[in-house]
């Protein structure tokens, strides 16, 4: 009976001590214990650039495009940590555009404090084995839309941003270099007559294949050279390459008119993110071509000449 008494007044010395909240240590009856940190999430705007947009939108995103994004958080002193091909904070996470950037699992700042460094590219690849030296090429055959657009690289970079419910806007460029190629009739032709022939155009001795440096933003073209088919358009013949210089050489630009070649000589520096107009004027009492090539950033040089 002495032992049923004392279990029954354990009892209801335990409900009192649950009903009132009791805790151990230095917490005080009645308190609660207060809940993690809530966690910031990352969220991106994204934009295009300047005018050097080559995409079909020139000037924005598709829906359905994606982008990878790799976040590294800034040391404890604020100074910046390299970007690895894993091991930083986000790791080459894949972002889907339809109206805004969702990403295909949420992402977090480490802290409310610590800064980070962002570096974003498009378009979004799963196998980067190596992001100071990844391999990408550009279509040897740009003759379509489909072919011209998946030659397209953006990358963009934004540094030292403190942790931000709002979304984070990263600018991006072009990576590659474009070349826009202009038809017009000379002596011998008119417009009307050489929108009737069977015209074609390749750009030669240019190089598709490159490395890219994705914590620097820079591309190096590798390879052997070969000729590239542009995709024709209401502006001309366009085409995407690795920036890289083209020495002197007699068809640096070929255009076919009915079966019959007009080999530019020439010779040209393709610069990253930059466009380069060649403005081709075919002509009949010549055998050959007169061209006039303006790049598309004045540069103050003048690349001008005839093809013999």
């Amino acid at each position: 009976m002495r032992l049923a008494s004392f279990a029954h007044t354990a009892a209801c010395l335990l409900l009192v001590c649950g009903l009132n909240s009791c805790s151990g240590g230095d917490d005080e009856p009645g308190t609660v214990p207060e809940p993690p940190a809530r966690r910031i999430p990352i969220s991106l705007s994204c934009t295009l650039e300047g005018s050097a947009a080559t995409r079909a939108t020139d000037t924005s995103f598709e829906a359905g495009d994606k982008i990878g994004l790799y976040v590294v958080n800034r040391k404890p002193d604020g100074t910046a940590a390299p970007l690895l091909t894993t091991g930083n904070h986000v790791d080459n996470m894949r972002f889907t555009y339809n109206g805004s950037w969702t990403p295909d699992s949420p992402i977090y700042w480490l802290d409310d404090t610590t800064k980070a460094d962002f570096y974003l590219y498009y378009p979004y690849a799963s196998d980067i084995d190596n992001v100071e030296a990844y391999a990408f090429s550009v279509a040897a055959d740009q003759s379509t839309e489909k072919g011209y657009k998946a030659s397209d690289f953006l990358w963009g970079t934004r540094t030292g941003v403190a942790p931000t419910e709002q979304a984070v806007s990263i600018s991006v460029g072009h990576l590659m270099s474009c070349a826009r190629i202009r038809v017009e009739p000379g002596n011998g032709f008119t417009a009307e007559s050489l929108a009737e022939a069977e015209v074609s155009v390749r750009l030669n001795g240019v190089k598709t294949a490159s490395t890219l440096d994705l914590a620097q933003g820079t591309a190096t073209a590798t390879g052997e050279a070969g000729s590239l088919t542009p995709c024709p358009g209401d502006d001309g013949y366009r085409a995407l390459l690795p920036p890289q210089t083209v020495d002197e050489r007699d068809n640096l630009v070929t255009v076919t008119v009915d079966g019959r070649d007009f080999n530019l000589k020439g010779g040209l520096t393709f610069r990253s993110g930059t466009r380069h107009t060649i403005t081709v004027t075919v002509s009949k009492t010549s055998n050959g071509i007169n061209v006039d090539i303006s790049p598309w950033e004045d540069d103050g040089e003048d690349y001008g000449g005839t093809a013999e």
